[in-house]
């Protein structure tokens, strides 16, 4: 089949190109310019252009195919899905919005979550703006037979990412360093509440099996990970993987988020609340779908791909001031 991914290039995304290359489907890649950390696969075609501000060039790059299947990952905001309905209607046989487990009902209504929860989260903008996309791309469904599928990923983590409550997602070993250098880190409420993380090479599993199936379309599809852990459990793995003294201070949620703006939509309004995906659905759709890296195995092929590539090994200093503020002020 021949594929085209808005993006392909991201944690989420490449692990998607590198399995669709592998199965032998034709892959092109649109992205604004070539990742140091995620390169293209060998065998995907490039097109090289800026979606968010060159739509005339997309255009002409994409004017004389049809795929199969399109794939959005870095679709953020109602605009961003108008702009797609317009550029890819008539160019695909189906159009997959990556959009987000985090737009789930907040407070957390039942601790098992499906696809039919109901979705609301008034603490977080990412996660309202992910939920008017999926109800714009269901009215495109329903009034002009827009073929959409939606997924929805929990907390998706790879080689080059190590997933924390409290840190800094864009430099994971910040957290690290600090964890080595025998600091005090931060997990909110008592580190009981349930999460679930997945491995990106698993999720794509249940992707690429869903690209093509035409019984998807109009439908909507969580693909997580069936390990349920909790934040001790997360935390404990990696202090046992790095084999240092475990150090960390329980402080509530509320407040670090008094100190931490960023907290209220991602601690109060998703990494705080327990959940547990019910994966049936994908199952059903995807028979092969099963994740086999569990937090154990993963956080471990995360830290050697780190000490194998250390110039990624970058520090956020205005996190690690966050945290110190929050615990001198807590303590």
């Amino acid at each position: 089949m021949k594929f085209l991914f808005i993006g392909g290039t991201g944690l989420i995304s490449s692990a998607c190109s590198e399995l669709a290359i592998q199965r032998g489907h034709e892959l092109f890649l649109l992205n604004r310019s070539a990742s140091k950390k995620y390169p293209a696969p060998q065998g995907a075609t490039v097109l090289q252009a800026d979606i968010y501000n060159n739509l005339s060039q997309v255009a002409d790059l994409i004017a004389n195919h049809h795929f199969d299947a399109i794939v959005d990952f870095i679709a953020f905001s109602p605009q961003d899905i108008e702009r797609d309905i317009n550029l890819f209607r008539n160019k695909t046989n189906q159009f997959v919005f990556i959009s987000s487990a985090s737009a789930y009902q907040k407070p957390v209504q039942n601790y098992l979550i499906t696809e039919e929860t109901p979705l609301e989260n008034p603490f977080w903008e990412y996660s309202r703006n992910k939920i008017a996309c999926e109800e714009r791309l269901m009215q495109a469904y329903r009034e002009e037979k827009f073929p959409v599928t939606i997924i929805r990923p929990s907390h998706t983590y790879g080689p080059s990412q190590i997933p924390f409550v409290v840190g800094s997602w864009q430099h994971p070993w910040t957290l690290i360093n600090r964890m080595k250098e025998n600091k005090p880190v931060i997990i909110p409420g008592d580190g009981t509440s349930l999460w679930v993380l997945t491995w990106n090479e698993d999720f794509a599993v249940g992707l690429i099996g869903l690209l093509g199936n035409q019984k998807a379309i109009g439908e909507a599809f969580q693909i997580t990970s069936d390990e349920v852990l909790t934040w001790n459990q997360i935390y404990n793995e990696v202090y046992q993987a790095l084999g240092v003294e475990r150090s960390v201070v329980y402080i509530p949620s509320d407040f670090i988020a008094k100190f931490d703006e960023h907290a209220i939509g991602s601690l109060i309004g998703d990494k705080s609340n327990s959940v547990v995906f019910d994966n049936s659905k994908i199952k059903r759709f995807v028979p092969e779908y099963n994740c086999k890296v569990k937090w154990s195995e993963g956080v471990r092929r995360s830290l050697a791909w780190f000490e194998a590539y250390p110039e990624f090994q970058t520090i956020d200093h205005d996190a690690i001031k966050m945290m110190d503020k929050i615990l001198d002020a807590y303590l």
